[in-house]
């Protein structure tokens, strides 16, 4: 774990962004991201069993946002004071290991850019339709 782990738990119960600068080994150096916290364990994703911290990557643009860093990799993590929304984290797992009062995952849908879009969609019923007004023209009375 990293020294502070105990910040990185609170920042997924408080929903708020973390500065972490990591060592990246596609990158061969260090780099700084502005993330959400997702969650802190083994993900399904790695055979190997170690912990991971779960970070959603803004800045991304490898296709996926998600990174899992050991903690050796992460050099220093800092609670920012921004608040994220869930809603637009993409939640692939079915469970967390943090316990966590987020709402369940919104729905991918394709945009028509053709891009990836994230929406909740939320129904109502409300009554009958209203009837329309008889509309007459203003010169016949």
């Amino acid at each position: 774990m990293i020294p502070n782990h105990q910040s990185f738990i609170e920042a997924i119960h408080e929903k708020k962004k973390v500065c972490v600068r990591f060592y990246s080994k596609a990158d061969s150096g260090v780099l700084d991201r502005v993330c959400a916290p997702m969650d802190y364990g083994p993900g399904s994703e790695n055979q190997d069993g170690l912990n991971r911290y779960w970070l959603w990557d803004y800045a991304s643009n490898s296709g996926s946002h998600v990174l899992g860093l050991v903690p050796q990799q992460i050099v220093n993590l800092q609670v920012l004071g921004e608040v994220f929304d869930p809603a637009q984290v993409e939640n692939s797992s079915p469970s967390w290991t943090i316990p966590r009062d987020w709402p369940s995952s919104p729905l991918p849908t394709l945009a028509p850019t053709g891009t990836a879009t994230l929406i909740t969609v939320a129904a109502r019923t409300v009554g009958e339709p209203a009837q329309r007004p008889e509309i007459k023209p203003a010169n016949q009375e």
